[in-house]
């Protein structure tokens, strides 16, 4: 396993991805929720849920009874104990659920009952409030909200948000076509049509702004899978085109306005990239995964080097100077110094 040398580290040691066992070997675990450097969940294919509360010395299969059939795709959680998973696909495939007792028990609150409706990302702002987004119906995407911790979940109004561009949808690649930063703001990714966008809201997912990327689209396999926003002004944003015999330039770009313009970078991510975050309390440092490494940023997104060869499919990181990653054949890692 290579060494991530230009990561940020105490007293200039090293850091590099320690893999963590999950016996897991024919899941893809594309949902992430790391709490801390000791708790994270991680959600997958065939209906799987795992928790760790070790570090990732040992995980818990808490998957949700019955839901075997189901792809999970993304997982927040509030702590321990407390979270919420998001099921995808058509029609009632689509569903959330939560548990407050460290996944011994679930409690489904959303199925979704529009055959026409795809949930890709859910994102909470709080404890209470947080969304989720739906590829376009009826020419706009869909935002479901809740304002008690996903106990309850409201369909939006959809006045505010802009018509969608042909072909438009999001990825369910990652955890992170959905993502937040503050109270009330809120960013989601779009790709599949002849521009990727990202779209805006200030008021919690009733108004949207959308802007151009700067990351190649024109292709339904094509577009920003993930973002990552350190504050309301500056974020991230990743992708490129999934397909493995298909190059993926300049799919990485940033912005210092909240999103109300983009730059791509000037020296991209090395491939296609489906996962994003910032290092813990760092202005300038981030990672990017997918399939065929990991990527670094030490000057806020302008330039990025290939660091790891490893396979990963979403990152995340904690304030606690803690990055986890997960991905295919069951594979989890911790940033270890």
């Amino acid at each position: 396993m290579a060494a991530l040398t230009a990561v940020p580290a105490r007293a200039h040691e090293p850091a590099h991805w320690e893999p963590k066992d999950t016996a897991s070997p024919t899941v893809r675990f594309r949902g992430l929720a790391a709490v801390d450097r000791d708790t994270a969940w991680l959600a997958g294919s065939a209906g799987t849920v795992l928790r760790t509360t070790d570090g990732g010395a040992s995980w818990r299969n808490v998957s949700p009874p019955g839901a075997g059939d189901l792809q999970f795709r993304d997982v927040e959680a509030f702590d321990a104990r407390r979270a919420v998973v998001l099921a995808i696909g058509e029609g009632e495939a689509s569903r959330i659920y939560r548990t407050e007792d460290g996944g011994a028990t679930w409690t489904e609150t959303f199925r979704n009952t529009d055959a026409r409706a795809f949930y890709d990302c859910v994102a909470f702002f709080d404890r209470r409030h947080g969304l989720a987004m739906s590829d376009p119906v009826d020419g706009r995407f869909r935002i479901l909200s809740t304002a008690d911790g996903g106990r309850t979940w409201t369909v939006l109004p959809s006045a505010g948000m802009p018509a969608a561009l042909e072909g438009e949808a999001g990825f369910a690649a990652s955890g992170q076509c959905l993502v937040t930063a503050g109270s009330r703001d809120v960013w989601l990714a779009t790709g599949g049509a002849a521009r990727a966008r990202v779209l805006h809201s200030a008021d919690r997912g009733r108004t949207w702004t959308a802007a151009d990327s700067m990351i190649p689209a024109g292709d339904p396999a094509r577009g920003v899978f993930a973002l990552a926003f350190r504050d309301r002004a500056h974020g991230l944003a990743v992708g490129g085109d999934y397909r493995p015999d298909q190059s993926s330039p300049d799919a990485a770009a940033r912005t210092r306005d909240g999103g109300a313009g983009w730059r791509p970078a000037a020296t991209p991510v090395s491939a296609y990239r489906s996962g994003v975050a910032w290092l813990p309390h760092s202005r300038s440092a981030a990672l990017a995964v997918g399939p065929t490494g990991t990527d670094l940023t030490t000057d806020g997104g302008r330039t990025w080097r290939t660091v790891d060869t490893g396979s990963y499919d979403t990152v995340d990181c904690t304030p606690d100077l803690s990055c986890w990653a997960a991905g295919e054949k069951g594979r989890v890692a911790r940033l270890e110094r």
